[in-house]
């Protein structure tokens, strides 16, 4: 095992974190709790705009919780720190975009991981599975938020027996963004983050806010919300000097240039 489970590099103003925990990139405890402060880091630095969450190696991005771990006695309810489990599930407040570069088997806990980013690109020979219902527990945040990515009856399948499927069937549901080849996720990853990096930050922001709000609620009190200024993000992009400059760009007939003000 690394001494360092979490390795990030930023590369311009996109956060690449790499989850290294051999033999399978399994997250105990603290492994969560550093993956919180990278992830709240990358929240509150304003020259970071776009993350990338990927998996050490080719087999495994990640198999979910450390049952090593487990059975040495660590609680399924430990403190997993200020994001929750994997420092993405219970973030507040992350309003830049995050791509899930899914380099292998994601099961359990690392199906849901991947589940919290705003984009999954995945390799080819990637495979998935919520196997929990197999040991008498139940994939808690799959629960959630499966039955409103995918069709109903495909995500209960799934949840009901923890069968495996691979990343054909993955993209077939809509449950992925994009099918690569092994060799070239992370280029594809690297290229998707920079094309976001240069886009409009405080749009993203707002879309992301938005996203997440209105994810239970009935459409007009989300537009509600919206109308009479009570959502922060929407309201800071309405009054700043990118919405004039996007407007004035496309007035002009040219690129805007964005600047998060």
């Amino acid at each position: 095992m690394t001494d360092t489970p979490i390795r990030t590099t930023r590369r311009g103003a996109v956060l690449e974190v790499t989850l290294d925990r051999p033999k399978a990139n399994a997250i105990d405890a603290p492994t969560s709790r550093i993956m919180g402060e990278v992830f709240m880091a990358f929240r509150d630095d304003p020259a970071l705009r776009v993350a990338i969450l990927t998996g050490a190696g080719e087999k495994f991005f990640c198999p979910g919780w450390d049952l090593k771990a487990a059975a040495g006695g660590e609680a399924p309810d430990s403190d997993y720190g200020v994001g929750g489990f994997g420092g993405l599930q219970e973030l507040r407040g992350l309003n830049k975009p995050v791509i899930a570069a899914v380099n292998g088997i994601a099961c359990g806990g690392g199906l849901e991981l991947a589940l919290c980013a705003d984009i999954i690109l995945v390799a080819e020979h990637a495979t998935f599975a919520l196997p929990e219902i197999r040991s008498g527990t139940v994939a808690d945040a799959a629960s959630i938020k499966l039955p409103k990515r995918i069709p109903y009856h495909i995500a209960m399948e799934l949840l009901l027996t923890g069968r495996w499927f691979d990343a054909e069937e993955a993209a077939r549901w809509g449950l992925v963004n994009r099918v690569v080849p092994g060799a070239e996720l992370m280029d594809a990853a690297r290229k998707m983050a920079d094309d976001l990096s240069s886009g409009p930050l405080l749009v993203f922001a707002a879309i992301k806010e938005i996203v997440r709000e209105a994810e239970a609620m009935k459409f007009n009190d989300a537009l509600n919300r919206i109308t009479r200024s009570q959502f922060e993000t929407v309201e800071r992009l309405y009054r700043s000097e990118d919405q004039q400059e996007g407007a004035r760009a496309f007035a002009e007939g040219r690129d805007p240039v964005w600047k998060g003000t």
